[in-house]
């Protein structure tokens, strides 16, 4: 997938998910679920303070009658409500509204109805950059601050886990650092050839992975030309 509009398009033959929406009372979330709902990819239940998401929804003449209703002024509990639809099956996929993250963060750990995998939790942004022919996917720029080899193992796992779901079947990941040769002083750099050999290994499945490389060369092949980088994800990366 090279774009979003292939994006709207794949989840559109695919059929629309539901969306559990925490704290719904918020201008650019009802935006956000309307436009989603008009391209026919996804449905929401707005939860969260329901006669605050009337008065913004019929600024934005939104029908807030194409919704589910569930009405919870308290953002801790419509945060845990969200979270315990998509638990119990009612919905596809958490979005978070008005509150804070840490509060949404520990209904999606809370050990009864949360959503743990058995992985670390990461964040996984998904960029439509012009001038290129290819989706990148940027991890883990929000969650974890300073994560060991073991946790970039998973972070990189839950990152495939998306492209997967966005129908690339093999894609290359770069692991990136303050420059691209190994350098022992520079933990980062370790780090990332161990993760290309663990890749070679079979340890890390279902995609490509090296290291290190800094941002130019691997996005631009012109930039890992330019530096005589022979590698198979030089200016070919998927995953940042």
């Amino acid at each position: 997938m090279r774009n979003f509009n292939e994006v709207i398009r794949f989840a559109r033959e695919r059929g629309p998910k539901t969306i559990s929406v925490a704290c719904c009372q918020d201008k650019e979330v009802l935006i956000a679920v309307e436009m989603a709902r008009e391209e026919g990819i996804a449905n929401a239940i707005l939860v969260g303070d329901i006669e605050k998401t009337k008065i913004i929804a019929e600024e934005l003449q939104i029908d807030i009658n194409n919704y589910e209703l569930i009405h919870i002024e308290d953002t801790s509990e419509a945060s845990r409500k969200s979270v315990e639809l998509v638990s119990t099956n009612k919905a596809d996929m958490v979005m978070k509204g008005l509150v804070d993250t840490s509060i949404i963060l520990k209904a999606v750990l809370d050990k009864e109805i949360g959503l743990r995998t058995g992985n670390v939790l990461s964040h996984v942004a998904v960029f439509d950059v012009e001038g290129y022919d290819r989706l990148f996917f940027i991890t883990d720029a929000a969650m974890n601050l300073a994560p060991d080899l073991n946790i970039k193992k998973q972070i990189i796992e839950n990152s495939c886990t998306v492209a997967h779901a966005l129908d690339i079947e093999l894609p290359k990941v770069a692991a990136i650092c303050a420059k691209e040769k190994v350098n022992p002083k520079m933990q980062d750099t370790v780090d990332a050839k161990h993760l290309e050999e663990m890749n070679e290994r079979g340890e890390i499945k279902g995609c490509i992975v090296g290291g290190p490389f800094a941002l130019d060369n691997a996005v631009s092949i012109e930039a890992a030309n330019h530096k005589g980088i022979n590698h198979p994800i030089a200016g070919k990366a998927d995953i940042l």
